[in-house]
């Protein structure tokens, strides 16, 4: 069975992991500049790691939910290719930022990183390689994934599991999420989006979408204008109202919507768009060592302006994280070329 394809998904991918990266040079560097640009709308590109959930909810359907149904891939297969996509280069970046930062204490965290099972700490407050904890989060929704396929086996049933886990959200942040719950949560750097449980909504909402696709992939696209202009409400809504879960899922949701109805050459679809989408997500775990290495060369206030700084660092770590993410990959595929031909001969010596 063929994968279903959206080719505006890498570019949404792609935009919202370099938002993502211009966020962290923001505010980890110390740059000191006004005006809604800098206090207001790169900070809120924070929230774009939950359209980033919302996304993976809706790919890994695209590419897996039919083959869990029908039972066409084995468990077992599908846990390996999970694991096998992401810990080579996850593995390759924990050590070195151990390198770069050599603690005990990281130690402990690079072995809960190679688990990829960090996600199911009481409180995964982890600073090696401290962007992955979006990836220990989806990996927490990949293991879920089987019974995640049962949950939104029909529409009815579906649309239940979206009202559950809005209500399951909204209560993390009333009541389970509150003092008497989590002991000094702010000491202990405790946020709710580390929680699978208050994250879910996220990745439910794109298995919802997946199941009305062709629907929507179909208004979206013949009424792109509309389409658009909801977008656009949407975010006008997000900075007015203020962020929320319902802001943010209501962005979420139709900048979804929008992305599946583009089919042509555009902002979304176009090569360096597809090239970055592709990569995406290996920038986004990297894109902080980049930045430390850096920091620690003493090149992220090489400009006594602020704005040149912040331009010149922000340029900087995205083409740095691309060059790495390429050659990082370019490297892992060879090994892995090269391990797969070695096992194959001593299948063969063996016969």
């Amino acid at each position: 069975m063929q994968k279903e394809r959206y080719e505006g998904i890498d570019g949404l991918k792609a935009y919202s992991i370099l938002g993502i990266a211009l966020m962290h040079v923001l505010s980890n560097g110390g740059f000191n500049m006004e005006g809604f640009i800098f206090k207001q709308l790169i900070p809120a590109f924070a929230n774009l790691v939950f359209l980033f959930m919302m996304v993976s909810g809706f790919g890994m359907c695209c590419g897996y939910y039919q083959r869990i149904i029908d039972q066409k891939i084995s468990i077992e297969d599908f846990y390996k290719k999970r694991y096998i996509k992401i810990w080579p280069y996850f593995a390759m970046l924990c050590f070195l930022d151990l390198a770069i930062s050599p603690r005990k204490e990281s130690l402990y965290e690079v072995f809960a990183n190679l688990t990829l099972c960090q996600g199911l700490l009481p409180n995964m407050h982890i600073e090696v390689i401290g962007v992955s904890w979006t990836l220990a989060v989806i990996f927490v929704f990949y293991m879920l994934f089987p019974f995640f396929c049962f949950l939104i086996g029909n529409k009815k049933r579906a649309w239940g599991v979206v009202v559950t886990a809005l209500v399951f959200n909204r209560l993390c942040e009333i009541y389970f999420f509150d003092g008497n719950h989590i002991v000094d949560s702010l000491s202990v750097g405790f946020t709710p989006r580390l929680n699978i449980v208050y994250d879910a909504i996220y990745f439910i909402a794109g298995g919802l979408i997946f199941l009305y696709r062709k629907e929507l992939a179909a208004f979206a696209s013949k009424y792109k204008v509309i389409a658009g202009a909801i977008l656009l409400i949407a975010t006008v809504a997000y900075f007015a109202i203020g962020s929320s879960t319902l802001t943010m899922l209501f962005f979420c949701v139709t900048a979804l919507i929008y992305t599946i109805g583009c089919n042509r050459v555009g902002v979304l679809v176009n090569p360096i768009a597809k090239f970055l989408g592709g990569i995406c997500f290996e920038i986004y775990l990297c894109h902080m060592v980049i930045y430390r290495m850096l920091e620690k060369l003493h090149l992220v206030h090489l400009f006594k302006n602020d704005l040149l700084a912040y331009i010149f660092t922000a340029i900087a770590v995205i083409c740095g994280s691309v060059v790495f993410s390429v050659c990082a990959k370019w490297f892992l595929n060879k090994i892995e070329a090269f391990i797969k031909e070695k096992l194959n001969n001593r299948r063969v010596n063996r016969v």
